[in-house]
């Protein structure tokens, strides 16, 4: 048992205290405070409890950080599970994650609308929520997002496979014109081959009513599919993804010029496709998921 002061309090107790308030105050002063003398504050710290997790702190920051400080607990307890073969409680990465100061924030929304009203012809609702697709380039999500980069606006215009949400191509503009649409199209295109039987999938913006829009789907015999008007969770999925492009990546990084954001918008994609994991993907990366999914196809008899 620990001695205790006069008013109750035990060694240890007020030696925990001392240690909180030394990087704050002379520690002579606080141990006086305390009622503790320089000798039994220095043996007591001694005998700390070793840190069962000292090894492991420096690998959970660095997961972490490596994710755009973007992974919470779950993926976290996954990454070191697959990758490097330590196994914990959720509620033990959890209770580390808060000691390092390790959270994830809550992502803000704020949509870019793109409709201009009843321009050009609407193409129904095909796709009706269904974002589970069975192999790739058998359904693809579209969406444009507006953001600030430098104080200048910046649109971004990605193509989604539903199959592993791998981002299959992207375009950026400084302002929403139709470029910025066909752009992204020819980009995919280059990885569809003919007769996959492709839905094309997006919101009622102006972008997806163009005629040229629609010619190019129709030309490669893709089923163009439309969200109900006013209706962002049709769309779901690209929505989520730009969420997560803008928590992940925007927030947690400072630009010094466009061509430096390029680089890393680059960078962040390659990283979102062959090394971010998701949950709904068996704790795998979308190109992971993709090979792997592929490989299983091949070895399995017909």
């Amino acid at each position: 048992m620990g001695s205790s002061s006069p008013g109750g309090r035990s060694t240890a107790f007020r030696s925990l205290i001392v240690t909180e308030l030394e990087h704050k105050y002379p520690t002579r002063a606080v141990l006086k405070a305390v009622g503790l003398s320089v000798s039994t504050y220095y043996r007591h710290r001694s005998k700390t409890p070793h840190d069962r997790y000292e090894q492991l702190r420096p690998l959970l920051r660095e997961v972490f950080d490596g994710s755009y400080r973007s992974y919470g607990y779950r993926r976290i307890r996954a990454v070191l599970a697959t990758k490097h073969g330590l196994r914990l409680s959720g509620k033990t990465v959890l209770k580390l994650m808060r000691q390092e100061g390790r959270t994830c924030q809550v992502r803000r929304r704020k949509r870019y609308k793109s409709y201009r009203g009843e321009i050009g012809k609407a193409a129904p609702n095909v796709l009706a929520r269904n974002f589970d697709a069975t192999q790739p380039s058998k359904k693809w999500v579209t969406d444009v997002t507006e953001f600030y980069v430098l104080g200048q606006k910046q649109y971004l215009s990605p193509v989604i496979d539903l199959f592993n949400r791998e981002v299959i191509s992207y375009e950026l503009a400084p302002s929403p014109v139709m470029g910025l649409v066909t752009g992204m199209l020819e980009k995919a295109f280059t990885q569809l081959k003919p007769g996959t039987g492709l839905v094309m999938h997006s919101d009622q913006g102006w972008h997806y009513r163009h005629a040229g829009y629609q010619l190019a789907l129709k030309q490669r015999g893709i089923t163009q599919s439309m969200s109900r008007k006013g209706n962002c969770l049709d769309n779901a999925v690209a929505e989520n993804f730009f969420g997560h492009f803008k928590e992940e990546f925007l927030r947690q990084h400072t630009f010094t010029s466009m061509p430096q954001f390029k680089r890393e918008l680059e960078k962040y994609i390659h990283w979102f496709n062959h090394e971010r994991i998701q949950e709904k993907l068996k704790g795998l990366s979308p190109v992971d998921y993709r090979t792997q999914s592929l490989a299983n196809l091949e070895t399995t008899p017909n």
